[in-house]
């Protein structure tokens, strides 16, 4: 199992030249990161530890735990509120009346870390189109420039990266709307997970971390804990089967299910991972936004980009520039050394300066 997850640990190395931003790398490192090691962690205790344990009589204890584990187990919603062991066993345990008292099933358990890895395949996602639609340009151009002493082989690097940006001005427009359109896959994708996550716990995804935050602000004698209504510890689990006279007998028995104390926790957490992240994803969509129909604003974050070059410099290059090549020169001042940058902007805006742009 270990060996399948074995190459996530790339996604731990820093990337030698960066092709995207900060808010798109919470996306497929961090956000992939944490789900995989959650789905580790809930596949260990899953299938290598105990998650279910059953108490029933006149039937084998391993029996029951196979049956109650593959079959699901159910709490009743309306006995969640109480003293436990005063007025109820345990939050959603009670006695029922078959047809009468409203019965909830709880399946999604055993689907938590097969679910989170799928999550992180589509966390990826994005970031595999980038890279293929990408194709290594940025690495390319880059070559050799990213250190401050140029030898002969770098002096020469510059002139061809100078001459390329020049003879490719008004090109890179696909290029960079290529970009622009993984990170509104970003945003979409993360807005659909927190969906599908609902739709996953028969739509308690979507207040579950509001509702703990509440509950902990609650009186104890009122609050019902949200926790145990998704993830209950304490279930129980009917089990039926044949008498010696042939009569069908019912067989009702309470599960623990310590994996559970494992799953609240996560869903807390990526709750308000996911809450978090659709808000920077936003905020980065509106940044673009500006971006595309703002043209002082690139030519402002060209300059904080290039603070040692001039601003006359600065100006004519933005002034030739459209989005494409604004945002490939915004990429490549992330990964080439700032004296050798100042040196790429100069160079460039003297040759464009000397040729007609139409």
């Amino acid at each position: 199992m270990f060996d399948v997850f074995g190459s996530v640990k790339g996604l731990l190395k820093l990337d030698q030249v960066c092709i995207d931003n900060n808010i798109f790398r919470l996306h497929y490192k961090a956000t992939v990161i944490i789900l995989i090691a959650f789905s580790l962690l809930v596949t260990s205790r899953q299938y290598i530890g105990d998650p279910i344990d059953c108490i029933v009589d006149e039937i084998p204890l391993n029996v029951m735990d196979t049956y109650c584990w593959i079959y699901s187990t159910f709490t009743i919603p309306n006995r969640l509120t109480g003293v436990a062991g005063k007025d109820i066993v345990q939050p959603g345990v009670a006695s029922h009346v078959d047809g009468h008292d409203e019965v909830k099933y709880h399946k999604y358990y055993q689907w938590v870390c097969f679910v989170l890895f799928f999550q992180a395949m589509l966390f990826y996602v994005p970031r595999y189109l980038w890279k293929t639609w990408e194709g290594g340009r940025i690495k390319m151009l880059v070559l050799d420039l990213n250190m401050p002493i140029m030898n002969e082989d770098a002096k020469e690097r510059k002139k061809i990266l100078v001459d390329y940006f020049a003879d490719n001005l008004k090109g890179h427009n696909f290029y960079a709307m290529r970009f622009f359109f993984c990170e509104v896959l970003n945003f979409f994708n993360v807005l659909g997970q927190i969906y599908f996550m609902d739709f996953f716990l028969d739509g308690e995804f979507s207040t579950y971390g509001s509702d703990v935050v509440r509950f902990t602000e609650m009186e104890p004698e009122e609050r019902g804990d949200p926790m145990a209504r998704v993830f209950p510890k304490v279930t129980k689990c009917t089990f039926h089967k044949y008498g010696p006279s042939g009569s069908v007998q019912k067989f009702d028995g309470l599960c623990v299910l310590p994996l559970n104390i494992v799953n609240e926790k996560i869903y807390v957490f990526l709750w308000f991972w996911f809450i978090l992240l659709t808000i920077l994803t936003g905020i980065s969509l509106v940044y673009r936004f500006c971006m595309v129909m703002m043209p002082k604003l690139r030519l402002l974050m060209l300059r904080a980009r290039s603070r040692l070059s001039t601003h006359n410099d600065v100006e004519l290059i933005a002034s030739r520039c459209h989005m494409g090549d604004w945002f490939i020169l915004y990429q490549l001042g992330k990964n080439i050394d700032p004296l050798i940058y100042k040196e790429i902007i100069c160079d460039l805006a003297h040759k464009l300066e000397g040729k007609e742009i139409v």
